[in-house]
């Protein structure tokens, strides 16, 4: 399976997508900014985009899919039901981050949670509710790696100072749900450079 990296948005976030070469099938994971470089790439290798994954609902990881959705209604985009609130008041979180202008909120297709079934290709994602950046955060798991979003960073993580965020749900959540997993997944969260498993139960001073 390919992956490519894209850093997008207000904020810099990153977006993947996620190619699986068998079945011509692909999946973006928090599409925060313009999504025509990431269309561009994919119509040109001749792929078909399944879905679009959302780690949490904060207006820099989703932004992106408010054209998305108005240019391509048919494809769903999921998340976890706990981040609706931001969905639903992106223009209000925006504006509290000094971006301003009236943003109608995506529709999302389907609520998923840790029991949900997904797949690209035959690939299974695993889904991981870890709540503390936010309620709903999610995290996904597949062939060996881990979208974080804003839960696990390089030596850092999430910030929990913002509305529904809270320091020990976090620290539990990486540490049940993520830190359970082989040292050596490589780690790609939402903002900034990748890392792994191993390296931040080694050198990762919040997990200590």
């Amino acid at each position: 399976m390919e992956l490519k990296i894209y850093n997008v948005g207000f904020l810099g976030i990153n977006t993947y997508l996620l190619l699986d070469n068998d079945s011509k099938e692909a999946v973006i994971i928090d599409l925060g900014g313009d999504y025509k470089p990431i269309k561009k790439d994919i119509d040109k290798s001749g792929y078909k985009i399944k879905f679009i994954l959302n780690t949490h609902g904060h207006f820099d990881h989703i932004y992106g899919e408010v054209q998305f959705q108005k240019d391509f209604p048919e494809i769903p985009i999921y998340m976890h039901k706990d981040d609706m609130i931001h969905i639903d008041h992106i223009d209000v979180e925006m504006a509290l981050w000094g971006f301003n202008g009236q943003v109608k909120p995506v529709k999302i297709a389907e609520f998923i949670d840790e029991n949900s079934e997904l797949s690209i290709g035959c690939n299974k994602i695993q889904v991981l509710h870890t709540p503390g950046h936010s309620n709903g955060s999610l995290s996904y798991y597949t062939d060996g790696k881990l979208f974080s979003g804003d839960a696990l960073f390089q030596r850092s993580i999430g910030r929990t100072d913002l509305y529904d965020g809270d320091y020990n749900k976090l620290i539990s959540s990486i540490k049940t749900k993520l830190l359970t997993l082989d040292d050596d997944t490589i780690v790609f969260p939402g903002h900034g450079p990748s890392t792994t498993i191993g390296e931040e139960k080694k050198y990762n001073t919040y997990l200590r």
